[in-house]
């Protein structure tokens, strides 16, 4: 597949992460023109000014990894990144209110925090983990709802988690798309060949911290 730097964020999210792998995430970034980097939001004016002679989209996250902060809490994350430079938001959905079926609040959080962010885009991550297929599907439906613009399965942090599966990138498609939003499979993808079954599922793009060697084969 041609281009296939175009649909990966670069990604690094843990915890212990140096400003010296943050330097090299940038630089692979532009070295190999990838579609974005995704980073935590103490580190967004970083990489908008590492960055910031390249189209590179700067994707932070929100309510990182449990996705359990206060809807105010949330919005005021997604307002700060947003003014520091992020061309994106990823916001993790609150995965107790869709076990609990309070539909209506989880899509007043989406809301709240789609205000905050104006036009850049939000994506709506599901954890696909710990949800069922009828939960991904309602999930989905929701983040129609409340306004989102993607919704992305995975953060990477739940224990034991798979992360992105190739049936449940293909069931977000067919549950959005129709809607005009976008898929972002995310966790798990760590070579070529998935890489490529994940877009050929329907992935507009890929959240990886594996981007050089997917991308060199």
């Amino acid at each position: 597949m041609k281009n296939l730097n175009k649909y990966i964020e670069h990604t690094l999210l843990k915890q212990n992460a140096t400003t010296e792998e943050l330097d090299k995430l940038f630089e692979e970034a532009s070295q190999y023109e990838f579609r974005g980097v995704c980073i935590n939001p103490a580190y967004v004016k970083m990489a908008k000014d590492k960055l910031k002679d390249t189209e590179i989209k700067i994707v932070t996250v929100i309510g990182f990894p449990l996705g359990a902060n206060k809807s105010e809490v949330k919005a005021f994350e997604a307002s700060v990144a947003k003014a520091d430079g992020a061309d994106e938001i990823d916001m993790v959905i609150n995965v107790t209110a869709i076990k609990d079926k309070n539909y209506n609040y989880v899509i007043e959080d989406i809301k709240a925090v789609k205000i905050a962010c104006g036009e850049l885009p939000l994506k709506v991550i599901l954890e696909t983990d710990l949800l069922e297929k009828e939960e991904i599907k309602k999930a989905c439906e929701l983040a129609i709802k409340g306004g989102a613009n993607f919704v992305k399965t995975s953060t990477g942090f739940v224990k034991n988690g798979v992360g992105a599966k190739i049936e449940d990138v293909k069931l977000m498609y067919e549950t959005v798309n129709p809607y005009g939003l976008k898929v972002k499979a995310s966790g798990g993808i760590r070579d070529k060949e998935t890489a490529i079954k994940m877009i050929e599922a329907g992935a507009y793009s890929l959240g990886t911290s594996s981007g050089v060697k997917i991308t060199t084969g």
